[in-house]
């Protein structure tokens, strides 16, 4: 439950289906946008494999993994955020335009005391104008001395004014707590839908793979594991039996890390686990190789070892920091599943890095200290030199 979430292919999930609530038609570049303000919201609610896509004409079709209830995403993702000040006569002072970030926090509010806030950073135009109404507001009569914050028509919170606020940020006051002041900032950074948005159709779906879906993943993961450590063991004997020790201390790592931040996991995502496996492999090899050149060289154990992980993590470090900005870019212009793909590769890359390269070479360092230095353990006998 609290571990790692699987993604909608894996797990099932909610779809919903929306279409603009109004008369006037809405052109596909409004339709894209509300594609994108989707998607924002989404991932910012730690939906990073939802998958958002047009259907038909003037239709919005969204598939979020883990979420049983429909009417729990439609809350999430159907309100428009629209924001709103308005003085005691329903004038409105500053919209959601003159809004340029907003964020959850907990911070001191004017009684002194600490609660949850929404703080919001205001545009110089918005500055402007927030200025010149709070000047205007705080000369009203008590009881009208107030600015009523707005969120889609409902009142969210009144503050009184009793000064000019020339300042380029304020806060929203209310009865929140962490998780309601988190989804409204979310919902404020991540702008203002287009038009409003009416559901049209919803519905929970199961898994579209297939319940043994993920059993099957793993287990054709599990055969190509045994095989790669019996390849490495035959072909490197002791260090190979060593890679494999931090293979499974990589796959354990990478596991933690998944379900510790609760990260989507979906095929595109397995598939990136996998092939940073293959990315550990390969470090191991190179690093193995030079090992054993260093032994046909006459070196000692110890020494082939040190010389052989020292020459190696120069060819290490440049591959695995080229997969790095790959997956950097991937998770920036990318959406969906291609992010959960490029967030599994990222994680990826940089534990098998440090598997290869440093427990690696603490655990051949371990087998020093019990003496198992015959050359014949890490190498065949044509590759001493005699």
């Amino acid at each position: 439950k609290n571990g790692i979430k699987r993604g909608i292919d894996l797990a099932g999930g909610s779809e919903i289906v929306f279409e603009p609530s109004t008369d006037k038609s809405v052109t596909e570049t409004q339709l894209n946008a509300a594609q994108e303000v989707l998607r924002t919201r989404l991932t910012a609610n730690g939906y990073t494999e939802a998958i958002v896509s047009k259907q038909g004409s003037n239709r919005i079709r969204v598939e979020i993994p883990a979420v049983d209830n429909p009417e729990d995403a439609v809350s999430m993702l159907g309100a428009t955020a629209k924001l709103s000040f308005v003085d005691y006569q329903g004038n409105v002072v500053l919209d959601g335009n003159d809004v340029k970030s907003a964020k959850a926090a907990y911070d001191t509010v004017s009684s002194g005391n600490k609660e949850y806030i929404v703080k919001l950073q205001l545009s110089s135009a918005g500055t402007k104008k927030f200025a010149e109404a709070t000047e205007k507001i705080s000369g009203y009569a008590s009881g009208n001395n107030y600015i009523a914050i707005m969120l889609d028509d409902k009142l969210v919170s009144s503050p009184s004014v009793s000064q000019k606020i020339d300042s380029d940020e304020c806060y929203i006051q209310g009865d929140f707590n962490k998780d309601s002041s988190a989804k409204l900032a979310n919902q404020i950074q991540s702008g203002q839908l287009p038009f409003s948005l009416k559901v049209v159709d919803m519905k929970s779906i199961g898994a579209t793979l297939g319940e043994k879906a993920l059993s099957n993943s793993i287990t054709a993961g599990i055969i190509g594991l045994i095989l790669v450590m019996l390849f490495m063991i035959i072909l490197y004997r002791m260090c190979g039996l060593v890679s494999c020790i931090s293979l499974i201390g990589y796959i354990s790592i990478v596991a933690l890390i998944l379900g510790g931040f609760r990260i989507n996991l979906t095929l595109p995502g397995i598939a990136g686990v996998i092939l940073t496996i293959g990315t550990a492999v390969d470090a191991n090899v190179i690093i193995f190789e030079r090992v054993k050149e260093e032994l046909s060289n006459g070196k000692t154990i110890r020494a082939a070892v040190d010389a052989g992980f020292n020459r190696a993590f120069t060819a290490i470090l440049d591959s695995n920091v080229t997969t790095i900005i790959a997956a950097v870019v991937l998770y920036v212009f990318g959406t969906g599943t291609i992010k959960g793909f490029a967030i599994t590769l990222f994680i990826g890359t940089v534990v098998s890095m440090f598997t290869a390269v440093f427990v690696t070479r603490f655990l051949l360092r371990q087998l020093m200290g019990f003496n198992l230095r015959n050359p014949k353990l890490y190498c065949s006998y044509k590759e001493v030199r005699q």
